[in-house]
């Protein structure tokens, strides 16, 4: 019986699995943002999440153990530097899963997994565009009192011609 076992296996022997979502999170972190099925998102959370959180305090236990998950030095070295620099502040929920629609092939649903700091959309404390309106009366009506002066100037200089 499988009481309270809550794990998903992926369809995938241990070893596969936990390859294949140490190169999700590499993935992850090298590109803050990729591709992938519901199921699979849903899976790399749970093994992403406490790696990130551990990269906050910086010591080499920490280094070891997450080396141990991910086995890549380039996305340790990321993780740590950088990722978690920006993340220092942030209590929990690193990443945004954004469900895409269902897969042309075979129609599985899709979704888009991001580290949520480094979205500039969705962030609040990143630097905001200007809204811009296509009519504007206030630019219009000076636009206007520029072409006036410019044709009262130019009657001016016939006139004392």
């Amino acid at each position: 019986m499988r009481h309270g076992k809550k794990f998903n296996h992926l369809g995938r022997q241990t070893a596969h699995r936990k390859a294949m979502l140490a190169n999700m999170a590499c993935s992850l972190i090298e590109h803050k943002r990729i591709n992938t099925t519901v199921a699979k998102a849903k899976a790399l959370r749970v093994f992403v999440e406490p790696l990130i959180t551990k990269s906050k305090s910086d010591t080499t236990h920490n280094r070891r153990v997450v080396f141990s998950y991910l086995r890549d030095k380039y996305a340790v070295t990321e993780l740590f530097k950088e990722i978690s620099v920006k993340i220092a502040d942030r209590p929990g929920g690193y990443i945004r899963i954004i469900k895409l629609g269902n897969r042309q092939g075979d129609n599985a649903p899709m979704a888009m997994v991001e580290l949520v700091d480094y979205n500039e959309i969705y962030n609040p404390k990143g630097n905001k565009a200007k809204k811009t309106t296509r009519r504007s009366r206030r630019k219009k009506s000076d636009e206007v009192a520029t072409t006036n002066e410019v044709v009262d100037s130019a009657k001016e200089d016939k006139s004392e011609e």
